[in-house]
């Protein structure tokens, strides 16, 4: 059975521009223009700003820590490291991934040296991974190279300054209301 098509000309056409105010409400049912709407629209440039900057230190310190090395298996390496030993399984989860995926990173970062394998203690269908002797000395080599940058960044902020901003993020992340101060 065939599905209906639309005509050459409906498909290429462009939307017309709204008309009225009641058209020119983006989605959330706030005007384009509305002081609101375009908070969120500045927030989201600088979010963008900000992961594009995360990706681009993530690239290069990568490239620190083994060359050739992918940012993602810079991410597991570095999740392994602050919580200090995982499974397969808990990784996966953690870093919200597929096993398949996870097993491939895992052999690459084993490969270069960076992790330890050993059997889990409490269940030894399991393996227990850790970042290797070396694979510390090049988190802290790579790390100890940047690890002053958000200070930087920041430097001239206050300390409430911090906190508060810090206070909205975690609510963000939560997706909580926020405290007034």
């Amino acid at each position: 059975m065939s599905s209906p098509t639309r005509p050459a000309s409906a498909a290429s056409a462009a939307p017309a521009a709204p008309s009225s105010a009641s058209e020119r409400e983006n989605r959330s049912g706030s005007p384009a223009g509305d002081p609101r709407t375009q908070a969120f629209e500045a927030l989201e440039r600088e979010f963008e700003l900000i992961f594009t900057q995360f990706r681009r230190s993530a690239m290069a310190n990568a490239s620190q820590v083994s060359e050739g090395m992918l940012p993602g298996a810079y991410k597991v390496l570095t999740t392994i490291s602050r919580v200090g030993s995982a499974t397969l399984s808990e990784l996966t989860e953690i870093l919200l991934t597929d096993k398949g995926q996870m097993s491939r990173t895992i052999r690459d970062l084993d490969e270069r040296g960076l992790i330890d394998r050993a059997p889990d203690p409490s269940d030894g269908r399991s393996i227990r991974i850790s970042v290797s002797e070396f694979g510390t000395q090049r988190l802290a080599m790579t790390r100890g190279e940047k690890e002053h940058e958000l200070r930087d960044a920041m430097g001239r902020w206050t300390v409430s300054d911090i906190v508060r901003f810090t206070g909205l993020l975690h609510a963000l992340s939560l997706g909580l209301t926020p405290r007034t101060p």
